[in-house]
């Protein structure tokens, strides 16, 4: 009995060592880090986007008609952040897919039981040039959203020093914040910049200070998307270009073959004519 429990545990550990040896653990890295870049560039990207409407809408264009453009150019950006978050979520389970897929050829390469084809090759280099494009969109976005995150910390740098107590303002007044100047909103939007006092209490408000710490959250969430997808073009460079030699060596071992066994024929068919003369 005890030999036979003994048994069945080195079985299951042979069976778990070579689960663990088909997990393509690059890809598996890759994927959590797209997944958790993905998910703080939406998540946090939309709330902020809505704060900074709230903001606006409270403080520096109080009339609707003004900021009417910038509000639909919000919701579209929304919208997209949907799209983006669904499609991720789909493409990162696809390359992991094809991980498990790569590794599992490699290993039966290992075992001189090679099956990759042509059209597997050529899903993986579709895989390389779709993610070598989305490289190039999301490090735009990166770039994008840092803008948001820029004119946020210039509002919160300068309230910062007006409440500074070393700070020698004699006119608080004077300091103002104009978010006309930045293109956000029309110049004729009312009012369209904060000044003194008014300004500080913008600085106070919770849609501030949320909207601008989450879009510091979602410029990291970018950062992480980007290079969860400079690891996945190293992963599917690495991939395809093992296969095109494994695929090479494999032609050339069944031509060797194809000789060796050619030449062995030929030896024999010599060796059975001379027999034959000899007799």
């Amino acid at each position: 009995m005890f030999l036979h429990m003994q048994k069945k545990r080195c079985r299951c550990f042979e069976c778990c060592i070579k689960c663990l040896g088909g997990v393509p653990y690059a890809s598996l890295v890759a994927t959590i880090l797209c997944f958790i870049g993905v998910a703080l560039f939406c998540g946090c990207g939309h709330v902020a986007l809505s704060g900074t409407l709230t903001m606006l809408d409270n403080h520096f264009s109080t009339v609707t008609t003004d900021h009417a453009t910038l509000t639909m150019v919000i919701q579209i950006f929304q919208y997209i952040i949907y799209g983006i978050a669904s499609f991720f979520l789909v493409y990162a389970i696809l390359l992991l897919a094809e991980g498990f897929y790569t590794t599992s050829a490699i290993k039966k390469e290992l075992q001189s039981d090679f099956k990759t084809t042509a059209c597997g090759r050529c899903i993986t280099a579709f895989f390389m040039f779709l993610t070598y494009i989305l490289f190039l969109a999301f490090l735009a976005i990166f770039g994008f959203t840092a803008i948001p995150v820029f004119l946020f910390f210039n509002m919160w740098t300068t309230c910062s020093a007006m409440r500074s107590p070393g700070a020698n303002i004699t006119s608080p007044e004077s300091i103002c914040v104009d978010v006309r100047q930045y293109g956000i909103i029309p110049w004729n939007a009312t009012p369209g910049k904060a000044c003194g006092a008014t300004l500080g209490d913008i600085c106070n408000t919770s849609e501030f200070y949320l909207s601008y710490h989450l879009y510091i959250v979602a410029f990291a969430g970018a950062g992480a998307t980007v290079i969860a997808l400079i690891h996945y073009l190293m992963i599917l460079g690495a991939n395809w270009a093992y296969l095109k030699s494994a695929v090479s060596t494999h032609d050339y071992q069944d031509i060797k073959t194809k000789d060796d066994q050619d030449l062995e024929a030929e030896a024999r068919s010599k060796e059975g004519q001379n027999s034959s003369s000899y007799s």
